[in-house]
């Protein structure tokens, strides 16, 4: 098991869960209904790739491969780039910050693809 990706996994859904409540409860007067709904695309983003991150860390125990710690770094990247960005564009209305959220869905699309052939080339894993 890797203990790190875990432990990053483990916390990022507890932050996710956190700003997920705050979108609900402490935002939805302050925000337009379209940044509402750019919040909650970020928290369930956020939710989903924690819960996968936590997963390659326990999937770690069977297999220690680069591939696995590369997924593992690269859904953690996802999670910044692309939930962070809209965050950012959810709180501040800055548009050119969704020009930035491609790079974390393209982060989270090359972690699910370097699981994929990991697992793929050894299905015994």
């Amino acid at each position: 098991m890797n203990r790190s990706f875990v432990s990053l996994g483990s916390g990022l859904a507890f932050l996710g869960v956190a700003l997920g409540a705050f979108g609900t409860h402490g935002l939805k007067d302050r925000l337009s209904e379209a940044n509402l709904k750019i919040w909650q695309t970020a928290v369930q983003y956020h939710l989903i790739h924690a819960v996968a991150l936590v997963l390659i860390g326990l999937l770690a125990a069977q297999d220690s491969s680069r591939g696995i710690r590369t997924a593992g770094w690269l859904m953690f990247t996802g999670i910044l780039i692309f939930s962070g960005s809209l965050y950012a564009l959810a709180l501040t209305d800055i548009k050119w910050l969704g020009a930035i959220t491609p790079l974390g869905g393209l982060a989270f699309l090359t972690a699910w693809l370097t699981l994929a052939i990991v697992f793929g080339r050894n299905p015994a894993k």
